[in-house]
């Protein structure tokens, strides 16, 4: 619902401030009063094309905000993908500079036109005129058609759940079948690739982690080598002139126990020479080289080589080549059964189409009974609003099989007898457009994402008894939702929950247009008005407290 429409420096309006409420909100004013500049404000608000010409004179800037205090599902999704936040209220404003620069927002986030007029299209709906009509457009029919069908049909919603259900098996199987039929057109010339390196992975026996591990012992095999090689350079040392290191130590400690004096001066370091000697000896003992498996190591690198490259040639981790292999054991398994999968792919689309085909031809069949019920509400309503020559039908022909069925729904008018039908669009215009739009509105009144309808002079050449039927649909409309109507007709502002005055005002200087809320004597006051013209007779009062009751 519309709850605040907030505008500045439009044409005639310097500053306005509109809070409206649910139900139906009247708007009245004499002619020239600036209704139509009103209008044209919020349909800034909700995307409409800008045009530098609703800029206020001597004004840099113009501004327009509407506030939503709901948003619809679709427009949550719009949102959502946006990446705009919201809590349930939605702030739609619209900026147009002097220089015909247009800015927009959603929740205070910049966003582009486009997203605020399919977000806005998705709030409020607009019937005049010039206005675009949701449902002049034909892809929105076969929708109305289904809610209505939901409301009026029992069975339809399960059938309609069905259809998509139905479809979305058949969809999946004719998907897989096409996989497997593009497949088989690209690999069955690969089957004898696949077979060869198929019998190379097999043959290599590829371990998860194997060429980690080999790498790991061919890098310990290479370093125990080169060590070896230190080691036995320093046996080389030890050995160097004939004797061992450890024996000529020896021999020099012997030696100096030759040395007299009691005690020898050289004991502490006699001692130190002989432990040396011992630990040389073990030393020696302990560091002889052993051999290196040469042949090892060459076959880990052969082993490590044929990992590597056969990882090169399938474009892989050494790690992924187990898995590779059961890819392509499943490819050639695919290729060499591939007649009897075909088979049994064909017999899935076969079977879950069949059964598609049964659900969409009930389905089919209960929207020709919903189009038939919605005809005898429709029918029932023209008369009473000067449309008693009109006639309605609704179109259905074939079409591609969806998740909606096999139906494309195009509601059909004729204004006058004799006349062939023909689209909604195509067939009324002006007052009688809106009348008729106003009538379907009623009829298919929880078929609609709008949550606020707006009708602009929807009484036009109408007066008396058409007029009070008007607006008596306008209220049943709004029961449920909200309706804002722009109207000169006394009958119809007698309905009213909120009634909305719309002034011009000089100074001398400049023009203005204002915008109240009336209510008590105002409010009776300008019904009489509307029914008497400038001067108020006591006549057109009491034919206003008429209305009003």
């Amino acid at each position: 619902m519309l709850t605040h429409l907030t505008i500045s420096n439009i044409v005639l309006i310097d500053k306005l401030n509109l809070e409206f409420g649910s139900g139906l909100n009247i708007l009245t004013g004499e002619t020239g009063a600036g209704k139509s500049i009103l209008l044209d404000a919020l349909s800034l608000a909700l995307g409409a094309r800008s045009d530098v010409g609703l800029v206020r004179h001597g004004t840099d800037m113009a501004s327009v905000t509407a506030e939503f205090d709901s948003c619809p599902t679709d427009a949550v999704a719009i949102l959502r993908e946006t990446g705009i936040e919201h809590d349930g209220a939605i702030v739609l404003r619209r900026t147009l500079g002097a220089d015909g620069k247009s800015r927009a927002w959603i929740n205070d986030t910049p966003v582009s036109v486009r997203v605020l007029k399919s977000v806005g299209d998705l709030l409020l709906e607009i019937h005049g005129q010039f206005a675009n009509h949701v449902l002049l457009d034909a892809s929105t029919h076969r929708i109305a058609l289904d809610n209505f069908a939901i409301k009026n049909i029992d069975g339809f919603a399960r059938i309609l759940a069905d259809v998509e259900k139905t479809y979305n098996e058949y969809h999946a199987a004719t998907k897989k079948l096409q996989e497997v039929q593009d497949f088989l057109d690209k690999n069955a010339a690969e089957q004898e690739y696949l077979e060869h390196n198929i019998a190379e992975l097999r043959a290599l026996k590829v371990v998860v982690g194997e060429e980690s591990e080999l790498t790991t012992k061919r890098a310990d095999m290479i370093n125990a080598e080169k060590n070896a090689a230190v080691l036995a350079d320093a046996v080389a040392a030890m050995g160097h002139g004939g004797d061992t290191l450890d024996a000529q130590i020896f021999a020099v400690a012997h030696i100096l126990e030759r040395i007299k004096g009691d005690p020898n001066p050289y004991s502490e370091q006699i001692d130190n020479l002989y432990n040396a000697a011992e630990i040389v000896a073990k030393v020696a003992e302990q560091i002889a080289p052993n051999e290196i498996d040469t042949d090892t190591v060459d076959s880990i690198e052969e082993r490590l080589f044929a990992i590597r490259a056969a990882a090169r040639k399938h474009h892989v981790a050494p790690d992924e080549l187990p898995q590779k292999l059961v890819e392509m054991e499943s490819q050639l398994n695919t290729i060499t059964n591939s007649d009897d999968e075909l088979k049994r792919l064909r017999n899935v689309v076969a079977t879950t189409y069949d059964a598609y085909q049964t659900v969409a031809q009930k389905l089919h069949e209960y929207r020709a009974r919903a189009a038939t019920e919605l005809r005898t509400q429709l029918l029932r309503e023209l008369p009473d609003l000067k449309l008693k020559d009109a006639d309605f039908d609704t179109e259905i022909t074939p079409r591609e099989p969806s998740g909606t069925g096999t139906d494309d729904i195009v509601f059909m008018i004729k204004t006058n007898p004799g006349m062939p039908f023909a689209p909604l669009h195509r067939a009324a215009s002006g007052g009688e457009l809106a009348r008729l739009m106003l009538a379907m509105r009623v009829v298919l009144a929880d078929a609609t994402t709008s949550h606020t309808f707006v009708f602009d002079e929807v009484d036009t050449g109408i007066s008396g008894a058409t007029a009070s039927a008007v607006g008596n649909r306008l209220n049943r409309l709004a029961q449920n939702s909200q309706a804002l109507v722009i109207t000169h007709s006394a009958q119809v502002a007698g309905f009213a929950d909120k009634h909305f005055k719309i002034e011009k005002n000089s100074d001398g200087t400049k023009t203005t247009t204002t915008v109240r809320e009336i209510t008590g004597d105002d409010r009776l006051n300008e019904i009489a008005r509307i029914i008497s013209g400038a001067e108020i007779t006591p006549e057109s009062i009491a034919t206003a407290r008429t209305l009003l009751k």
